[in-house]
């Protein structure tokens, strides 16, 4: 299938080059937001935007890529095949209906083939006040946290036996739950949502207030890998704890829309997410917010090449073939280069634009 290659990109800089490419031709801004970070590569590093649509549009569609760096590989092959889908663009415009494609919130993460960006902040848990107020408590990490960062990598045969009797003594809901859910007490270690908030989130609030506050209804989808079936895109409501809006992601989605805070999705409930940022961005607007999210490995997989990274980003000092094995694993863990794979990502991901506009031009 050769035209896929065109959407999925090899590296962050590729990834850069073809959507502002595909965007010039149809977009009628285009504006990019930088960090200072260089990438991987050497290369500037920008969380680059496109909108389009006619600018009396009262209703806009977000679609945004890479909040977790890495899954910007799939994101951003989603943002590329919808930049080259004239009929669905036209939908949009006879619906009245702006996209927004925001690519690469996490560029660092990115180029870097890391989830987390230059501070180890996982975007997804650090849109949290940070007023002084408490913020959430998550002591289940505290008690695994040095077993899942060893001194050494690959982990020893101890420390999987360790990792084995934890598992057992607490069972693996809990042990997800303690993992992943989200901490603000170990800077070294996984899903840290950060002390601050970080450069490329405030890039994203800017972003929002600049080119989405004046739009009365707003859908937004956030593509995300991980988690699931491979293959499989899992609709996870992404906004507050609210009914009607939940009815609403379904009514858009389907009944089969997974909400975290009910106990019905593989994503763990979590706060601090990156789609909160609307209620304060767009405080006028109508929003109807969906993670969607692509399976790739089983979770023990996933978490395996997380520790991995992080064990690579407290010793640079790895050598050369075990910095590559650690990057190809983190690699693996969230994008699936197969073409049967990106073939499910892009149907599934064009089903769910679709959807949104539907549902934004019923009213939202």
């Amino acid at each position: 299938m050769p035209a896929l290659t065109r959407y999925f990109s090899s590296s962050y800089a590729q990834a850069r080059e073809r959507f502002l490419a595909g965007a010039q031709p149809v977009a009628a801004l285009i504006e990019s937001y930088a960090i200072d970070p260089a990438g991987s590569q050497g290369e500037p590093l920008a969380t680059d935007v496109a909108l389009i649509g006619d600018a009396d549009a009262r209703r806009l569609l977000i679609m945004t890529s890479a909040t977790h760096g890495v899954e910007g590989f799939c994101g951003s092959g989603c943002q590329l095949a919808l930049l080259d889908d004239a009929p669905m663009l036209e939908r949009a415009r006879r619906a009245g209906v702006a996209l927004l494609l925001v690519h690469a919130v996490n560029p660092y993460g990115f180029s870097w083939i890391a989830r987390t960006d230059e501070g180890n902040v996982d975007l997804n848990r650090n849109a949290q006040p940070f007023d002084g107020s408490p913020l959430p408590a998550n002591p289940g990490y505290g008690d695994i946290h040095g077993l899942l960062l060893p001194p050494e990598w690959p982990p020893t045969e101890k420390n999987r036996r360790d990792i084995a009797l934890y598992l057992d003594k607490h069972g693996q809901a809990a042990t997800i739950q303690a993992v992943s859910r989200g901490q603000y007490t170990h800077a070294d270690g996984l899903f840290y949502g950060g002390g601050r908030h970080a450069p490329s989130l405030l890039n994203l609030r800017t972003i929002l207030r600049a080119h989405a506050s004046r739009y009365a209804h707003i859908g937004w989808i956030d593509v995300h890998t991980g988690l699931g079936p491979r293959g499989h895109g899992e609709k996870i409501y992404a906004g507050r704890r609210d009914d009607a809006e939940v009815a609403r992601a379904r009514q858009w989605w389907g009944s089969d829309i997974a909400v975290p805070y009910q106990g019905t999705s593989a994503s763990v409930d979590i706060t601090g997410h990156l789609a909160g940022l609307i209620y304060q961005a767009c405080p006028d607007a109508v929003p109807t917010l969906m993670a969607l999210e692509f399976g790739t490995l089983p979770w023990e997989g996933v978490v395996h090449a997380l520790r991995g990274r992080n064990w690579l980003r407290a010793h640079p000092e790895a050598d050369e073939a075990l910095r590559r094995d650690i990057l190809q694993a983190t690699l693996d863990a969230f994008y699936c280069g197969q073409e049967d794979w990106q073939g499910m990502v892009l149907g599934q991901s064009r089903v769910a634009v679709l959807q949104a506009l539907c549902g934004l031009e019923a009213g939202g």
